[in-house]
């Protein structure tokens, strides 16, 4: 069984968090022995989720296999031999960024993602902020020299979205890419709707 672990923080982009982690959900249908997701929620992306969807907080935790109190430095994700797959911070604040690059964590998101990089495992953490300031630049700078994967949720138009919808599985498809989870969420260059 793959086993990923998802952290998400308060910034913008709440219906990408959700629609990554329905993408796991499917993805454990077609990997041989399944996925198990571990799911982190910050305080600030609890507020964020009742700002941006209509998505109960129950409805959220439900997508995952595992939720994990944010203030529980004795849960699993907190400690190197405790095996997974990989994690992805989605959305990543510029302050859960600033946390991670330099290992100064208050939350066990900031301590699993910390985890992630010492064990030399896949990060991905989907950064949320424009314009970004030279604070952010050398944070996530400072992340990507530690091993993260910095990913700002920059959409591909080159397969004609037609909605909001499709935008995020194009961005959830590519999140899952970094991770190694096969999906038919992302649009594939040279596989794009036919524009005639």
């Amino acid at each position: 069984m793959k086993r990923f672990v998802v952290g998400i923080s308060g910034a913008s982009g709440m219906p990408l968090a959700v629609t990554l982690l329905r993408g796991l959900r499917n993805a454990a249908q077609a990997l041989p022995g399944g996925v198990q997701v571990h799911l982190v929620v910050s305080d600030a992306a609890r507020q964020v989720l009742a700002l941006e969807s209509d998505l109960r907080e129950t409805d959220l935790l439900a997508l995952a296999d595992v939720v994990h109190d944010a203030r529980d430095f004795g849960a699993p994700p907190s400690s190197g031999s405790w095996p997974h797959d990989g994690m992805v911070v989605c959305p990543c604040s510029m302050s859960t960024l600033a946390a991670i690059a330099h290992g100064t964590g208050s939350n066990l998101l900031h301590r699993a993602a910390d985890v992630t990089l010492k064990e030399r495992r896949p990060l991905v953490l989907v950064v949320r902020e424009t314009p970004v300031s030279r604070v952010h630049l050398r944070n996530m700078l400072a992340a990507a020299e530690a091993g993260a994967v910095i990913m700002p949720p920059c959409p591909g138009f080159y397969a004609r979205p037609a909605s909001v919808q499709d935008i995020l599985d194009h961005l959830a498809g590519r999140i899952l890419d970094q991770i190694g989870v096969p999906n038919a969420l992302a649009a594939r260059w040279g596989e794009a709707a036919d524009t005639e």
